[in-house]
């Protein structure tokens, strides 16, 4: 099975695409917070999406504490 190669993560980029998706504006100081909170939720999501599950595992239909 071939390996998928994804680009590396570009933060800034990724701000920069979804400001103009959304037509936003933010002011310019914003931009670093933003930027590390993306780098942060991209790890996060690495965490997750490289977690691998048996091909027998279901989604659990409720959650319950």
């Amino acid at each position: 099975m071939p390996t998928e190669t994804r680009p590396e993560f570009d933060p800034e980029a990724y701000l920069q695409a979804g400001l103009g998706l959304l037509d936003l504006t933010i002011e310019p100081n914003w931009a670093p917070a933003i930027v590390a909170n993306l780098k942060v939720l991209q790890a996060a999501a690495a965490l997750v999406g490289g977690f691998a599950l048996p091909d027998e595992a279901e989604a659990a239909p409720v959650y319950e504490a």
